[in-house]
Formats: structure tokens, sequence, C-alpha cells
């Protein structure tokens, strides 16, 4: 018996799901990461729906329940930090989720439980695919030649594998919104809460605690100009003309991102794309689905996707991979499509530009929070939800 080789490029939540459910269902597994170590750090991320039971199937609760980011629950605060409205965070998947992980402690908790043999390879891309009938090689920035069975791109939402390969595929969709992520120190009035302060001219300033001692900090803002085509520090001196006059803690966070080492720019892109494999090629994570921080849900879905990956080709044989990549799409599909519909109404709703805006805006939270309506709410806070039972893993993934 010979058994099968996946080469796994990007070392995040996808691609380290993948290459732990690939070497358990058989596999031999090679990982490539561009960065040329462990990416550490990183925001709040959940684990949400169904995503919970593949944490569970990985053995990873615990784990993952014992790097709680201490966050107790959201509430929206005016100008001067006053509670205007909380939002209900009850049930495992309420505004701040039971199960809330810093995005680097997540990946690494992945990392150190990967099945013994998993090959992780830092500092190197891949810069050539040639796909044949029976195998893909793949040429690497470093000079490797590698040979395997299945190539799994999860590079994220700009990835150059994906492009290379799927050219003319990748329908980009910039929602036109700016995030700024950072990490910046404690202050002895931050509490456990997720604090969201909103206000005119489509900008908004976020506040989350850690487990690390520090605090979470993200400026939003509605912007059409991509910030990551800049370098860091025109970047921010763009952003602080642009928060300039916000109030609340916006001063306080533009000038803890000066000092701080993992301050991230993104401007949110939806990928959207007809198919997500080809021939021995498939994506996983962003690279294939980017449902960005507003649709919400991303960590959960790329978790998902390593394990119904492994799962959908574990009883394919020595034949063609195009059935279990097939309904590996199929089954992923229906919960990225539920995310991705964004309603239109949604970038004004939560980003008003004006004082009567703001005012609606703030209106309706009350509402939406009500008694009447807050079970009704509570259901946008249930990403990865399905009835669909996980699809069982099936054989051992080696080949004759």
């Amino acid at each position: 018996m010979t058994t099968r080789h996946a080469v796994v490029s990007g070392a995040s939540i996808a691609g380290l799901s993948a290459a732990f459910w690939l070497r358990r269902t058989g596999w031999e597994v090679t990982v490539l990461e561009r960065a040329t170590e462990f990416r550490d750090g990183g925001q709040n991320v959940d684990v949400r729906g169904v995503g919970r039971e593949v944490l569970a199937r990985m053995g990873l609760t615990d784990a993952v329940r014992a790097q709680n980011t201490t966050e107790t629950g959201t509430v929206f605060v005016g100008a001067s930090g006053e509670v205007l409205v909380e939002l209900p965070s009850d049930g495992p998947d309420g505004a701040t989720a039971e199960l809330e992980i810093l995005r680097g402690d997540f990946a690494c908790t992945i990392l150190q439980q990967l099945p013994e043999g998993v090959e992780i390879g830092y500092g190197d891309t891949i810069v050539a695919v040639e796909e044949e009938t029976d195998r893909v090689t793949l040429t690497t920035n470093a000079g490797r030649v590698l040979h395997a069975d299945l190539l799994v791109v999860a590079e994220g939402v700009r990835s150059t594998t994906r492009d290379l390969l799927f050219e003319g595929q990748v329908d980009r969709r910039a929602l036109g919104i700016t995030m700024v992520f950072g990490t910046i120190p404690r202050a002895t009035d931050d509490d456990s809460r997720w604090r969201w302060y909103t206000t005119v001219g489509g900008r908004q300033v976020h506040l989350r605690p850690d487990d690390h001692g520090t605090t979470r900090a993200i400026l939003a803002c509605t912007e059409a100009e991509d910030p990551t085509r800049l370098d860091r520090a025109e970047a921010l001196s763009r952003i602080r003309d642009r928060f300039s006059g916000v109030g609340w803690e916006a001063p306080r966070i533009l000038d803890g991102f000066d000092g701080s080492d993992d301050v991230y720019f993104d401007h949110l892109t939806q990928i959207r794309m007809p198919v997500w494999h080809r021939g021995r090629v498939c994506l996983a994570g962003d690279a294939a689905w980017c449902v960005t921080p507003l649709g919400g849900g991303g960590a959960s879905l790329a978790l998902v996707s390593g394990y119904v990956l492994a799962a959908s080709l574990s009883g394919t044989g020595s034949g063609s991979l195009t059935p279990g990549l097939t309904a590996y799409e199929n089954w992923m599909r229906p919960l990225v499509d539920d995310v991705q519909q964004l309603p239109r109404w949604i970038k004004p709703f939560a980003f008003p530009r004006t004082r009567l805006g703001l005012t609606l805006r703030r209106m309706a939270d009350k509402v939406l929070v009500s008694p009447v309506l807050a079970p009704l709410t509570a259901r946008f806070a249930r990403i990865a939800d399905t009835d669909r039972a996980l699809p069982s893993i099936a054989a051992t993934g080696t080949v004759s």
C-alpha cells in the first residue's frame, strides 16, 4: 500500500485543520507556510455551530476553553463610554460566544496537537504548479519539488496560488470597509466586555479583552481606498486623519497602534468562486470563500472545512479525487452561502454617516434587543449552524 500525499499551503486555521484531519485519515501531509515562523497574535475569534462538534472530535474543546479571552459580553457604548445597549450573550452562540479565543492561540492549539508525521516548512511558498492526471507537482520558492496526490490551498483572502490556478474565476467583492486591528496596553478601566462605539462618518471603535494582559483594539470605517497597498507609516497616518475628532478611546488606540508590533490592516473583500476544486487541487478557508468580519464565522468555517475535506476524501480509494472534492464542496457551500449573503442595508446600518443615521441606528439597536425581538436578533449570531450531520470518516486514505 502506498500512502497518499497531500501538500497544504497555508498554516493558519483552515490549513492546520486540513493537515490534522488528512493525517488522521491516513495521508502523508506537508504544510508550506509563507511566514518564516508560526504567526502568533491576532484578534478574537470564536467557535460556533457545527464547529464545536469538529473541535470536540479533535479533542480540543477543553484546550480552547482554557484559553478563553475572558470576554463576558458585548455592549454598544456612547461617546463617554456609557452603555447604550447590551447584546444577548446567553448560550454558546451569543454575541460573545462560549468559545472565544485569540486567532493565534487557536491556530497554535491545533498546531501543537497535529498527529505525528505532519511536516511543516516555514518561509516557503509555491511558485509553480504542474497538474497531471494522477498527481500534482509543485515547485517552491526555496527550490523544493514536491509530488502530491492533493494540493490544498489555504493561503487566505489574497492567495497567490489560488490566483495562479483559478485565473478568471475569482470574484473579489470589496465592501468598501477598512479595518485596523492591533494590540495595545490594557488600561485600568478596561473591563471584560467587548465595547463597541459607533459614530458619524461611518466610523467604529472597538475594545476587547484578552487573556494576555493586553487589550485588542479595532478601528473600522467606510473607505474606498485599500490601505494594504500602503506602507505602515502612511496607512497609520491616513487612519489617524480619518479618526480625527472621533473621541471616546480612539486617540488612545491610535497612539497604541504607533507602538504595537502586530497592527494589521484589512480592506474587507469577499471571495466568491463558482468552484473550489479542479483535478487534484482544492481551496479551503478564506482562499475559497472569505466571508469577512462583517459576515462573521470565518474561523468556524475554516475549522469545519478541514474535517469535511478529509471525511469526504476518506472513501475515495485509489481512483479520482473528484467525487470526494465534489462532496466536500456540496457540504460546505450552504454554510458559506448563508454567511456571504449580506443584506444591502447592513453597511449603512453598521456605519451610519450622518447624525440622523446614527440616531436611527441607536433607536433600532434598542428595539432589536427588546424582549419581543431579542430571540430573532439572537439568530444573527448563529453562524455555521446546520441540522445536517457531519460526513463520516470512511477509510484510512491509503492507495495500492
